[in-house]
């Protein structure tokens, strides 16, 4: 037996229990909701933000961070993914979904956050404690730290390629777009590194929040009452509130008489009813209505005008949150649970129809930015038959002289354009409307006679407007 004298032990560290962090947590509960159940942040985090404030874990400034840490993290994923796998030592598919969301909220504090950055690592790591235990929360610590020895110019120097050698591939680690949407948004745009970049900084905005006063209901003037809100860009019935407001808390919003609307939305409500027909203009109908902000608009605007609106939408839940935008309306108006694509109505019923197709949303990335990440080429190819039955039933639904509105969120050419000159060829007796005109004081519309809306030039989603008359 050593007579050696053993060392004593140094006493073990009492374990301590991670704190919870109400803010990561939700935000780390949002991002989770978006990738498992294909959710979108903007209807995933209002309810987890109220149910926060009734518990009274949240004020105002643990919300407004909550939303930053979601959104901040969705927008910037490409890129944030880009550093975290040069700072891995196994390909990001290998690395449990619920990590990458956790060291995604971090990188994003890191990178595109004030927050300090001993902070930052120490926030999130304890948010790894609690949410995916002791263990994984050493990996998230040590994958941080990486993360934290450079900022975000620097990072993007060593990630990104150059320019010169790959152009889209440079545009999508920088400004977070997969490869495929920086070229089709380029195609659009229709070339030039300023354009697409200021395009691709756009959708990296958080929008602000824009209402529209719905004609004989309410009135600008009453919604610039309200607290930081400020006139439209371009539309009149548009009023913008530029410190992140609460519609909920506008009484117009809350009583229906007005309603939260991007402002490009409105702008194509408005050019179609504009318009010139030819004959009577008393029957309008919006074949796309779910969820109705736009019929609420056309169906005011009817209103003042003597005409009624008849809103179509397939699905009977979607039907119901139109009823719902319209009720009150001050005129007659119909809503009806219909298959755009096989009418409820007789051939030439109508003088004015909007057809707003369902489509890929790329032109709505501001809003909803893990789109970016859910869409794939090939879903265009899915979306192409639908938008060309919906507009062949629209262009049947018109009558000789009136007009036609195909307006779809998404500037890809395979969704506007390509969809518009197919239908054109199958109905020789059409004719296309320059709608340019038909906003005035809007620049940059396009070269028509079609006109194509962007977040980078007019703070809007990037719409897209078509009309159409029908000659014979």
């Amino acid at each position: 037996m050593s007579d050696t004298p053993r060392r004593p032990r140094k006493p073990a560290k009492p374990y301590r229990r991670p704190q919870k962090d109400p803010v990561r947590i939700l935000a780390f509960d949002a991002l989770r909701a978006v990738d498992e159940r294909d959710a979108y942040a903007n209807l995933v985090l209002p309810p987890l933000l109220r149910k926060a404030r009734e518990k009274g874990d949240f004020d105002g400034r643990d919300a407004a961070l909550a939303t930053e840490l979601v959104y901040g993290t969705l927008r910037r994923q490409g890129t944030y993914d880009a550093i975290i796998a040069a700072c891995v030592d196994r390909p990001l598919r290998e690395v449990d979904p619920p990590v990458l969301d956790v060291l995604g909220l971090g990188a994003h504090q890191l990178l595109g956050t004030r927050i300090p950055s001993h902070a930052a690592v120490s926030a999130t790591v304890e948010l790894a404690r609690v949410v995916l235990g002791d263990g994984r929360a050493k990996f998230v610590n040590a994958v941080l730290r990486k993360v934290a020895q450079h900022d975000l110019d620097a990072w993007l120097e060593k990630v990104a390629p150059p320019y010169d050698e790959d152009p889209e591939d440079h545009l999508a680690v920088v400004h977070s777009h997969p490869r495929w949407v920086v070229s089709a948004l380029w195609d659009s745009l229709g070339g030039g590194r300023a354009g697409i970049e200021d395009l691709l900084d756009a959708d990296n905005e958080r929008p602000e929040v824009t209402l529209v006063a719905r004609p004989g209901r309410a009135t600008t003037e009453e919604l610039l009452r309200e607290e930081a809100a400020v006139p439209g860009r371009w539309s009149p019935y548009a009023v913008r509130l530029t410190e992140g407001g609460e519609p909920g808390a506008v009484d117009a919003v809350r009583e229906g008489r007005a309603g939260v609307q991007d402002e490009g939305s409105q702008l194509v409500a408005l050019a179609l009813a504009n318009a010139p027909v030819e004959g009577p203009d008393t029957k309008w109908l919006d074949g796309c209505a779910g969820p109705g902000g736009k019929a609420a608009l056309l169906a005011a605007l009817a209103a003042e005008r003597g005409a009624v609106l008849l809103a179509s939408e397939k699905q009977p839940h979607r039907a119901g949150l139109v009823a719902k935008a319209l009720a009150g309306n001050p005129g007659p108006y119909q809503v009806v649970a219909a298959d755009g694509t096989r009418p409820a109505w007789r051939p030439g019923s109508f003088d004015r129809v909007l057809v707003d197709v369902p489509c890929t949303g790329l032109g709505a990335l501001r809003r909803r930015p893990e789109a970016r990440w859910r869409r794939r080429p090939e879903d265009l190819d899915g979306f192409a038959p639908l938008q060309r039955g919906l507009l062949r039933t629209a262009l049947e639904s018109v009558r000789v002289g009136g007009v036609v509105g195909y307006a779809t969120c998404s500037p890809h050419l395979a969704e506007t354009r390509a969809v518009v000159a197919d239908l054109l060829k199958q109905f020789p007796q059409t004719e296309l409307i320059d709608a340019r005109p038909l906003l005035p004081g809007v620049p940059a519309l396009g070269e028509g006679p079609d006109l194509q809306l962007w977040p980078h030039l007019h703070g809007t989603d990037a719409m897209y407007l078509a009309l159409i008359r029908r000659t014979a």
